[in-house]
C-alpha cells in the first residue's frame, strides 16, 4: 500500500505542478505589475483556497467539473475527458489548493526586482517579452523554484479537496494521505499507518528543506 500510494501520489504532485506553474507565473506577474480594475478582487480569489475548508474546495471542483457540471460536462462531451474519480482530478484538486503558495512566492521574488533595471532594458530598445525574458524571469527564478518545490510538497499532503472531488479508489486517487486515513480505519491497521505518516512527514519536511536551499542557491548564482 505505501510505495503505491507514493508513487501515485508523487506523479499527482509532478502533474499538478508542471501544469500550474505557467499560471501561477503570469498570475503573480498579473497582481505584482498589472495596474486594473478588481486586481484586489482576484488577489483574493486566488488566495480563497488558503481560507476556505478543502471540502469546500472539493465540491466547488465536483459541481464544476463533474460529469454534469458546466465545465465537466463540455470536456467529456467534447474530448471525452473525465476529471471526476480519475487521477488528473486528483491533480487538479491539488494543483487549486496549492496554487497560491506558488503565486505567493513568485510574487514576493518579483517584488524584489529594481524596476530600473526593466527601464534601462526598454530605452536601450528591448521590448516587453525581451525585457521579461532575459531580465525579470531570470531575477524571478528563486521565488519560481521555491513557489514550484513548496507547492509540490504541499501536494503531497492534500487530503480533503481531494477525497471529495475524486473519492479514494486504490491505485487510481488514494495518495498518501489517504492512504493513511484508510489504514486508519483497517483494523490492525496501526503499523501501515504509522509508516504512512512517517513517509508524509519525511517528505514535507524535505520538500519544504529543498525549496529553502535551491531559492539560497539560485541567488547565490545571480549574485546580489
Amino acid at each position: 500500500m505505501e510505495w503505491q500510494a507514493l508513487g501515485l501520489s508523487l506523479a499527482v504532485a509532478s502533474r499538478s505542478v508542471l501544469f500550474s506553474l505557467p499560471l501561477a507565473i503570469a498570475v503573480a506577474w498579473l497582481l505584482t505589475r498589472g495596474r486594473f480594475a478588481g486586481r484586489a478582487l482576484l488577489d483574493a480569489f486566488v488566495h480563497l483556497p488558503l481560507v476556505l475548508p478543502p471540502v469546500a474546495v472539493g465540491y466547488l471542483l465536483l459541481v464544476l467539473f463533474g460529469n454534469r457540471g458546466p465545465i465537466g460536462a463540455w470536456l467529456f462531451g467534447q474530448f471525452g475527458i473525465q476529471l471526476v474519480f480519475s487521477r488528473a482530478g486528483a491533480a487538479l484538486a491539488t494543483a487549486v489548493m496549492s496554487f497560491p503558495l506558488m503565486v505567493r512566492a513568485i510574487r514576493i521574488s518579483l517584488e524584489h526586482i529594481d524596476p530600473g533595471l526593466e527601464q534601462a532594458a526598454r530605452t536601450l530598445g528591448a521590448g516587453p517579452f525581451d525585457r521579461f525574458r532575459s531580465i525579470t524571469l531570470p531575477l524571478m527564478l528563486p521565488g519560481i523554484l521555491a513557489g514550484a518545490v513548496t507547492a509540490f510538497a504541499a501536494s503531497l499532503g492534500e487530503f480533503g479537496a481531494v477525497i471529495t472531488f475524486v473519492s479514494n479508489i486504490p491505485g487510481e486517487t488514494r495518495t498518501l494521505p489517504l492512504a493513511l486515513y484508510t489504514a486508519l480505519q483497517m483494523p490492525g491497521g496501526e503499523a501501515v499507518a504509522a509508516r504512512l505518516a512517517a513517509l508524509s512527514f519525511a517528505l514535507g519536511l524535505g520538500g519544504l528543506v529543498a525549496a529553502e536551499l535551491l531559492a539560497r542557491r539560485v541567488r547565490a548564482l545571480l549574485g546580489p
